[in-house]
């Protein structure tokens, strides 16, 4: 099992050392005003997902605050009602 693992480490070694790297094309030069636009676009989608996920979460806590508070008021009505009984059977 380790040679396999050894034998595995030095093929990507060589994989990786082997590979040749092509010329990357020649990237159109950005000025800062795009750069800024892109940011101010992507902080946009982060913050409107942000807002989005909190929403969720806020309801979700609301849905699950609401049945433990549904399920409180069973257990005490039962528990006051078996307190009744032993007090006084009928």
């Amino acid at each position: 099992m380790k040679n396999l693992f050894l034998i595995g480490a030095a093929a990507l070694v060589l994989a990786a050392c082997g590979a040749t790297e092509e010329a990357a094309p020649a990237a159109e030069p950005a000025t800062v005003e795009e750069s800024a636009e892109e940011a101010a676009a992507a902080t946009e989608e982060a913050v409107t997902e942000a807002v989005e996920a909190t929403e969720e979460a806020a309801e979700d806590a609301a849905a699950a605050v609401e049945g433990a508070a549904e399920e409180a008021a069973e257990a005490t009505e039962e528990a006051i009602e078996e307190a009744t009984e032993e007090v006084a059977p009928q």
